[in-house]
Parts: C-alpha cells; sequence; structure tokens
C-alpha cells in the first residue's frame, strides 16, 4: 500500500512552561502575579503559534512556617491553606491566567511521589542520616551558613535567621557539583539571564557545596520520609519535586511525563534562583531524569521604599488594580514596562500613564478614528481594495515582518520588546491616517483610494488583534465585536496573519464603546476615574459661560 502523506497525522510540537508554586500567604502582592502573568502570556502565545502546552502553576503547602501561621491562627493547617489556595485560584481568574494544572503539594498524587523520590535518593545512596547544627531561615525554608549570611541575616529576605539543632537526612550534594559545573558551562542557555548563571557559578558552585539538610523532626507539617516517620521531608526537595509530580512521574500514569519533560521554561523570581538552578537540577540528576532547558530568573518589582513585600507593609494588592483599570491593562503594564529579566520599579502613576498613552491614545484611537470614517464615508461596511501606492505598501511590508519580529522577541522572553514592535506597528498606522489623510480623499471624491486606506487600516487592525491575544486576551473579542469578525474564528488565529487581505469585503462593522477611555487619578488610594472627551469639556465651558 502507498503512503499517503496527507493522511500522516503528526504530533503538534510540545511545550511546558512552569511558575514557581507559591507559598499560600494571606494575600500574594503585584510582584507573584508579574511571575504567572509572564509564564501564561508565553502559554498562550506558543498555543496561537501551534504548540500543544502545557502550562502548570500551583502551592507550596508544607513547611514551617505554615504550621506556625495556622498554629497562631487557632486552625488546621490543611483548612488554613484550603481558605488561601481558594483566593489564589480567584487571583488567577481575574488575570485570566490559562494555566492547564494547578498543582497542591498536600495532594495525594504529589505526596506519594515525593515519597518514592525520597526512596531513591536514599536506597542509592545519596542520602544519609546525621545531626543538623546551623542556621535556617524559616519564612525562606532556607538552611545557611556562616558564609551565606550577611550581617547575621537571611541573604535571600534580610530576616533574622533561627540557630537549629536536629537530627536529619542529608543530600550528598557534592557527588553532583562537577557534573552540574560542567552542564552549565556546556549549556550557556540554561540559567538566564546570564547574570544569574555567574552568581551561581561564583558564590556557590565554585567555592564548593556542602551536603543538604533534606529532613526536619522540629515540626510535623510535612510530606513523612516513608522509612521513618518521625522526620518530615525537607519543603525545597518536597516543592520542587511539583515540576515532575504534576507530569505523573512515578505514578501509574506518566504519559504527560514522557510528553512534555523537560521544561523548555521555568519562570522563578531572583531570590530562588539558586534553589532552582542548583538544587534541582542535582535532584533531577540524582534521578536520571533530564534538566529543564532553561530556568529563567526574573526581577522584582521595585516601590520608592524598596522590594515589595509583606513585611515592609508595601504590597500593592492586584485584585484591586484590575478592578480599576481592567486585567489587560494591568497585563500589558506589567510586560510593557520593565525589560524581562531585570528590576523595574512600579507606580500607579505609571501605571496610569501605559493605560492612557498606549492603550487609549494609541491602540483605541487607531480603533475610533478607523471605524468613525468608515461610519462616515461607507456605512459602516469593510470596503473593497484597489490598487496600492506607496505608503500603502510601507504599511503592508511591516505587517508581513511583525510575526517573525514578535516570534523571535518571545522566544527570547523580551516581551517588553516584543511590545514595543508591536506599538511601532500601531504608531505606523496611526501615522498613515495622518499622511494620507482620508477626509481630503473623501472631500475630492477618491472614493477608490479612500477604499483602500480604510481596508488597509482595517486589515492592520485585526493584525494587530491577533498579537495582542496572548497578552491582552479580553481586549480582541471586544475589537472583532467592533469589526464585525466575532463570529469568524478563521480571521483570529496565527494562520490568518501571516498574509495581509484576509478582512472580507462587506463585513457590517459595529462601533461600540470606547475600549480604553482616558482616566485620572483623584487622589491617593481612589479609584481613576474618565477624563471628560473634549467635546464634554467644551460643552461645559459652554454652560459655565452662560
Amino acid at each position: 500500500m502507498m503512503h499517503n502523506p496527507k493522511k500522516e497525522f503528526r504530533m503538534p510540537k510540545t511545550f511546558y512552561i512552569t511558575t514557581p508554586i507559591y507559598y499560600p500567604s494571606d494575600k500574594l502582592h503585584i510582584g507573584h502575579s508579574y511571575t504567572t502573568v509572564a509564564a501564561d502570556v508565553m502559554a498562550r502565545f506558543k498555543r496561537l503559534t501551534g504548540y500543544d502546552v502545557h502550562f502548570l502553576t500551583g502551592t507550596d503547602e508544607h513547611g514551617q512556617k505554615i504550621e506556625r501561621r495556622a498554629t497562631e491562627a487557632g486552625e488546621d493547617p490543611q483548612v488554613f491553606v484550603d481558605g488561601i489556595v481558594m483566593w489564589i485560584k480567584e487571583l488567577w481568574r481575574i488575570l485570566d491566567i490559562s494555566y492547564d494544572d494547578f498543582i497542591r503539594t498536600t495532594e495525594p498524587r504529589h505526596k506519594l511521589s515525593v515519597q518514592k523520590i525520597f526512596q531513591k535518593f536514599y536506597d542509592q545512596g545519596d542520602i544519609y542520616k546525621a545531626k543538623y547544627e546551623g542556621w535556617y531561615c524559616t519564612p525562606c525554608e532556607s538552611f545557611l551558613n556562616e558564609r551565606q549570611l550577611k550581617e547575621n541575616k537571611c541573604p535571600d529576605c534580610g530576616r533574622p535567621v533561627e540557630l537549629v539543632a536536629e537530627e536529619s537526612y542529608f543530600f550528598r550534594m557534592s557527588r553532583y557539583a562537577a557534573r552540574l559545573l560542567e552542564h552549565i558551562e556546556n549549556h550557556p542557555e540554561f540559567i538566564q539571564p546570564a547574570s544569574r548563571k555567574n552568581e551561581m557559578i561564583n558564590n556557590f558552585l565554585r567555592p564548593g557545596l556542602e551536603d543538604l539538610c533534606v529532613s526536619r523532626t522540629t515540626f510535623r507539617w510535612g510530606i513523612p520520609v516513608p522509612f521513618d516517620e518521625q522526620h518530615v521531608i525537607y519543603v525545597w526537595l518536597d516543592a520542587l519535586s511539583n515540576y515532575i509530580t504534576a507530569l505523573g512521574y512515578f505514578s501509574e500514569d506518566d504519559a504527560q511525563f514522557l510528553r512534555f519533560w523537560p521544561a523548555d521554561v521555568q519562570l522563578i523570581g531572583k531570590e530562588i534562583v539558586r534553589f532552582h538552578t542548583i538544587y534541582w537540577p542535582i535532584f533531577l540528576m540524582a534521578l536520571g531524569v533530564a534538566l529543564p532547558k532553561k530556568v529563567f530568573g526574573h526581577g522584582w518589582l521595585l516601590l520608592d521604599d524598596g522590594k515589595m513585600s509583606k513585611s515592609k507593609g508595601n504590597v500593592i494588592d492586584p485584585t484591586i488594580l484590575a478592578e480599576r483599570y481592567g486585567s489587560d491593562a494591568i497585563r500589558y503594564f506589567l510586560l510593557r514596562e520593565i525589560p524581562f529579566g531585570a528590576d523595574g520599579s512600579f507606580s500607579e502613576e505609571a501605571l496610569l500613564q501605559r493605560h492612557n498613552f498606549d492603550l487609549a491614545n494609541d491602540l483605541g484611537n487607531l480603533l475610533n478614528r478607523t471605524l468613525a470614517m468608515l461610519g462616515k464615508y461607507f456605512q459602516g461596511k469593510v470596503p473593497s481594495p484597489a490598487g496600492e501606492e506607496a505608503g500603502d505598501r510601507a504599511l503592508r511590508e511591516a505587517a508581513a515582518v511583525l510575526p517573525s519580529k514578535i516570534t523571535e522577541l518571545m522566544d527570547e522572553l523580551q516581551f517588553s520588546n516584543a511590545l514595543a514592535e508591536l506599538w511601532k506597528f500601531i504608531g505606523l498606522a496611526n501615522k498613515y491616517i495622518d499622511d494620507v489623510a482620508p477626509w481630503a480623499l473623501a472631500r475630492e471624491g477618491q472614493q477608490e483610494r479612500l477604499a483602500t486606506v480604510l481596508y488597509n487600516l482595517l486589515e492592520s487592525i485585526r493584525i494587530i488583534s491577533v498579537l495582542l491575544l496572548p497578552v491582552m486576551p479580553r481586549t480582541p473579542e471586544k475589537i472583532w465585536m467592533q469589526l464585525g469578525i466575532a463570529d469568524q474564528p478563521a480571521l483570529h488565529n496565527w494562520q490568518s496573519i501571516l498574509e495581509f487581505g484576509l478582512l472580507p469585503a462587506g463585513v457590517q462593522t459595529a462601533p461600540g464603546e470606547v475600549l480604553f477611555p482616558r482616566l485620572e487619578l483623584t487622589g491617593e488610594g481612589e479609584a481613576p476615574v474618565r477624563q471628560a472627551t473634549k467635546k464634554e469639556q467644551d460643552a461645559a465651558g459652554k454652560r459655565a459661560s452662560r
């Protein structure tokens, strides 16, 4: 029987992306949201471009600090974390986080696999019992030696550390240190940005790794060591394993693990790079499992008084921001304002500026102007283009190269630069209006030329809307409603923007509410209000002069 290539089925390429699993504090602030929004944007972009994506997030629910906080609240630890996890899931719903799996470290699927991982380490001689005496940071769940302390405080969070002494199991980190260093040096893309890689090599690997304490006996809230239930498994060994336990590793059904691992990208905040680029890959090496392709430690969102933290009382509640500005505006700001990897400043004033200038003036105004002219000159129906002039060609050529430019930048996690490229095109479309002056063409009776110009603008807006999908998932649907193509999904996909001119003529548009009305702050801590339009200001001035 002859092979028929048309009937051959090919599985799409896979893409596995993770965020850290979050400690269930009372409130996640906008800094936590930064990581998850970035991962969601990448996951949505890869889905849009045809990948089979698996996006994992979740919660890290064990450990001494959870047990202490539950005791202070007079609650069972499980009851304590259950309520907070519900709040976290609601936040991700508000911010349109499209995760494929949400792993909780208190779930049986995770606990059973972690116990098997610990048992494997013990059986192959990677773990031994001894006594631990040293420094411990409870908020970071981190063991520290004298060399790592900064002014006798935790180098990561700056809080006081405790001197602890207890019987523990230890993992022989030194057994794998040379192999890890070789991997990092042979795979420069493994730890990103490069500054994080240099820090891990110079501050931790080259000075020499000490064996890591991987069990505790002074509290009970954790996964019991399978062969010694007086011990609970160290929370970071527990938590880091989620990236593979969520895929079914060491379970009866490991199909997802076989399909998606190794992870393509693991996004984390820079404060936990050590755990993810030293402990985690060594655990994987001991399991005989491939290392993730890339671990990216992004920077912090900073306020005037430094890094956001609950202890400082300077956290920004993302639910309040989303209520004021909409989730799309928050998502856009987080990825446009700050180059991914660097620290960046957050302020509501900066958010308001991005809202008013980028979203209201540039994007919103392009849609509003175009549809207003279409209504005035063509009764709101998409016209048929006729011919092409130099200005048209420049716009179309810019549209043709835009998808490949954005793909290249997104693959490098350069979210801010990718959005800058998109906004260059939005700026070009607005300039096209000013240069061509459709109102002058209408006045001169150049109907065919006017039809071409408005068609080019409408098609440009459609292409923009598709490229906006990963970052601002709600806005494109509103644009499609106004363009009259909400019921034509073939015009909403990646393939449809690789060719200019697919918007069908004759479609009846339906101009609606302004996508992003200009806003102004009215006072500290108060919600912004819509700015009066020029027409409203003129009318108010006339009333005042009477």
